[in-house]
């Protein structure tokens, strides 16, 4: 592995960001300094984090970077949660999205204990 971006959490990071993007476009202009900001940089951050993490060279920084991947994943999957229940979103899509996040909680925890093991 030579970069980040061959990374599967990687794009699977950036695609929920992106679809992200896509599903607050809907949100009303009340929103742009609220939800859709909060939803947009959070779901950027896990992906930003992953690359930052394995850009520097450690083990033990790239595990660090990992885990605040983790808390901006948590943060995105509350901001969605929260979007359905005062009907930003349609439940159908939160569900959706929040598999994905689920998906990519789950390879980030795989990969720190893999790292975990190494050291």
């Amino acid at each position: 592995m030579n970069s980040y971006r061959d990374l599967i959490v990687w794009k699977a990071a950036v695609d929920l960001a992106v679809d992200c993007y896509s599903a607050t476009k809907a949100f009303p202009n009340s929103e742009v300094y609220g939800m859709t900001s909060q939803m947009r940089r959070s779901s950027v951050s896990i992906a930003a984090n992953i690359a930052e993490g394995h850009g520097r060279e450690n083990t033990g920084s790239f595990i660090q970077f990992l885990r605040i991947a983790q808390g901006s994943l948590k943060e995105l999957e509350t901001h969605l949660i929260v979007s359905g229940k005062i009907g930003l979103m349609v439940e159908v899509e939160v569900a959706r999205l929040l598999k994905q996040a689920d998906e990519i909680g789950k390879m980030l925890h795989s990969m720190i204990r893999s790292l975990q093991q190494r050291t």
